[in-house]
């Protein structure tokens, strides 16, 4: 996972705690990504890339993406 990326998922709805409202999770959780103490689940980082319309994509969340997008790998 790329802190990167959770930090412009932020950015893109207006802060932590708006990503936070957006996708279901309390603000706690966002700043455990952003520490890397635990992993976008699979299903948010679909949330993520929906709510930032692609900004932030599901691949760059996650960097065992393959394994749960192979369709990704062959479009790349």
């Amino acid at each position: 996972m790329k802190v990167d990326a959770i930090k412009r998922a932020c950015t893109a709805v207006g802060s932590k705690a708006a990503l936070a409202r957006a996708i279901g999770v309390k603000p706690p959780v966002i700043q455990q990504w952003l520490k890397g103490a635990r992993p976008v689940p699979i299903a948010i980082c679909v949330a993520i890339e929906k709510i930032t319309n692609g900004a932030v994509n599901r691949i760059e969340l996650r960097d065992d993406w393959a394994a749960y997008w192979p369709e990704l790998a062959r479009d790349s």
